[in-house]
């Protein structure tokens, strides 16, 4: 093959290795799927270059010469070293500009087959944009929907796990998709690298099969889903999942286990709900997290907050939720959730309401 040095965003995957030579913080806020991070200038010293750069580009040129010769022989040195002569790697900085040909041309000269992405990141940032668009409607989805606590995100990754095409925007996001949503120590993505990740997750399925969502809001904590995807959800057929709330207040005892750890924290939570509600009532479910009256303050938060909003906003936003097909939940084994998954891949193309075949 013969290789001019130059390659688009379309050519990504024919590569051994993707490298992403910008700082830490901008790899960090969003990259290539599976790129690997080997900068040519770290966040210090990109902000040095960037300032000095200002006063006298010629002064930043110097030094940020001196800069990346220094680093990029300590990526030849630290992770090069084994690299076979055939190694054909893609190099990208932020518009392909004098990063990625600093280390493109130094490989070059010693051999590799390297190549610098055209337009570097701002063109794979574009394309994700553009496929985000696009990509969606050529999916059948099937969306999870049910209260909150009845299992659907459990449900995901039991089809999953079945070989199921599965897009779980909320292990995507970091989040749970409500007030009481964050994940403990890990922030969410920045919304770049959300976008990423899913139309990444998008690309590896088969159009021809049905790809499993759980119903989703807009916005998964503040992250934005985005518009097309959306839009298919709202439109496909969909699956019921009723869980007893003695069933959901267990669940969320297991999944939000952190809060119940770390009641400070919960009550921190709760004042996102000031203004939603009485201060008698807010008053009240602050005493059951003090009294530590998990089960109490459970039940209340379902049924007087979360199942209300939820059944407001699925109905408004889910054409087919009034004839989706139900399924039922009363306990949390696991040889439960496996036997709801086979009924679910046991269903025909389209269904409706009591799992008549359309």
């Amino acid at each position: 093959m013969k290789h001019s040095g130059v390659a688009t965003v379309a050519q990504i995957h024919e590569f051994d290795e993707v490298v992403d030579v910008r700082s830490p913080s901008e790899y960090a806020e969003d990259h290539i799927a599976g790129a690997v991070n080997c900068p040519v200038l770290d966040d210090a010293e990109r902000v040095r270059v960037g300032t000095l750069y200002q006063q006298s580009p010629f002064e930043a040129k110097k030094i940020g010469a001196a800069l990346v010769a220094r680093n990029i022989a300590r990526h030849l040195e630290n992770n090069w070293q084994d690299k076979p002569k055939s190694w054909h790697p893609l190099i990208y900085c932020w518009r392909g500009g004098q990063r990625s040909n600093a280390m493109t041309h130094i490989l070059r000269q010693i051999g590799f087959a390297a190549e610098r992405l055209d337009g570097g990141y701002k063109s794979y940032r574009h394309h994700v944009l553009e496929q985000l668009q696009t990509l969606p409607a050529r999916f059948s989805f099937r969306v999870i929907c049910g209260l909150t606590g009845s299992g659907k995100s459990r449900l995901l990754a039991v089809l999953q796990q079945a070989g199921a095409q599965v897009l779980d925007l909320e292990e995507i996001a970091r989040h749970r998709g409500s007030v009481l949503g964050d994940m403990p120590d890990e922030a969410q993505p920045a919304q770049k690298g959300f976008d990423s990740q899913v139309l990444d997750r998008l690309e590896s399925f088969a159009p021809a099969l049905p790809v499993y969502v759980e119903s989703e809001s807009k916005k998964i904590g503040r992250l934005r889903v985005p518009d097309a995807l959306i839009q298919a959800m709202r439109v496909s057929p969909c699956l019921r999942l009723e869980s007893p709330v003695a069933v959901r207040v267990a669940l969320l005892r297991e999944d939000y286990a952190h809060f119940l750890h770390d009641p400070a924290l919960l009550r921190r939570q709760l004042e996102r709900l000031n203004g939603m509600y009485s201060n008698e009532l807010l008053a009240h479910w602050h005493a059951l997290c003090g009294a530590q009256a998990w089960d109490e303050f459970i039940a209340e938060l379902l049924v007087r907050h979360y199942d209300p909003a939820y059944s407001k906003s699925i109905c408004g936003h889910y054409r087919n939720y009034d004839a989706a097909y139900r399924l039922t939940l009363d306990a949390l084994s696991e040889k439960d959730f496996h036997l709801l998954a086979e009924e679910v891949l046991a269903l025909p193309g389209n269904f409706v309401n009591n799992g008549d075949a359309a």
